[in-house]
């Protein structure tokens, strides 16, 4: 384990030194436009996938990419780790996600998702943030631009019981295109709130689209059936290939609880 904590605390120092980069260049392509500033959004994607891969022994498997439809589409990925916040970006034309507000107060990096065209919210104004979180989402993915939104709304531990809000719901029947469910086993990689970087494989899974004009309550229990099943499912497998590699799953730090939200505010999407 002294190996992997050394790799993890090497990938860890070069993964934000090597961001500093990346939003220098980020922010040169801000000049030209926000299509530019997503483009070097999925560089830095695919770049830290590479890191990862070099540094710390973790490899990457896609599975289901002939799923993916082209043109405007909601994108809802399993939300485990800060892994797929970059990852799942390169797969699609232009990907925008619906992210807490704070973020775009950070200097200069919260300037260029503004200029990325990403969706920001104030999580503490209740009802009216679900209502202009929607209209903006409509807007968005109505121009052809593919949503990434997590409808559990904020990353959650492996194993943890599912939740998901009705937020993403309301967002898929007004927007009315398809979603695409995605299952993952990052968590097991790049644990929640954690220092540690395993090696293995991480598997992020296409699932068959939704078709759009489901009604909201059906869209949910359809969207957290396959998306839980299928990972559920690849968690059993990274559990396997973990125990061959360390002849045991690491284990994980203990989860606070996490509060719960204020009665009519929606925690949805927020990286």
């Amino acid at each position: 384990m002294f190996v992997i904590f050394l790799r993890s605390l090497i990938f860890n120092v070069l993964f934000y030194v090597v961001l500093v980069g990346w939003v220098l260049a980020a922010t040169v392509a801000a000049l030209f436009s926000g299509r530019a500033v997503v483009k070097v959004a999925k560089m830095w994607g695919q770049n830290s996938i590479w890191l990862m891969r070099l540094i710390c022994g973790t490899k990457v498997e896609f599975r289901g990419l002939e799923k993916i439809p082209q043109g405007p589409l909601i994108v809802a990925p399993k939300h485990q780790s800060m892994w797929e916040t970059f990852a799942l970006l390169q797969f699609f034309d232009e990907p925008l996600y619906i992210l807490k507000r704070e973020l775009t107060w950070l200097p200069v990096f919260g300037q260029l998702l503004l200029r990325g065209g990403m969706i920001a919210i104030n999580r503490a104004a209740g009802v009216k943030t679900l209502v202009e979180m929607a209209r903006r989402a409509r807007e968005e993915v109505r121009r052809g631009r593919q949503l990434i939104i997590f409808p559990e709304g904020t990353r959650r531990p492996v194993d943890a019981p599912p939740n998901y809000k009705s937020g993403v719901g309301q967002i898929y029947v007004d927007c009315g295109v398809p979603c695409l469910p995605v299952a993952l086993n990052a968590g097991l990689f790049w644990p929640r709130r954690q220092f540690m970087r395993y090696p293995g494989t991480i598997v992020v899974e296409f699932l068959d689209p939704l078709p759009a004009g489901l009604d909201r309550r059906e869209f949910l229990r359809q969207l957290s059936d396959v998306v839980e099943t299928a990972t559920n499912r690849l968690v059993a497998e990274a559990r396997l290939e973990q125990a061959q590699l360390f002849g045991r799953v690491p284990s994980a730090v203990p989860q606070q609880p996490e509060p719960a939200p204020k009665p009519g505010s929606e925690q949805v999407g927020n990286p």
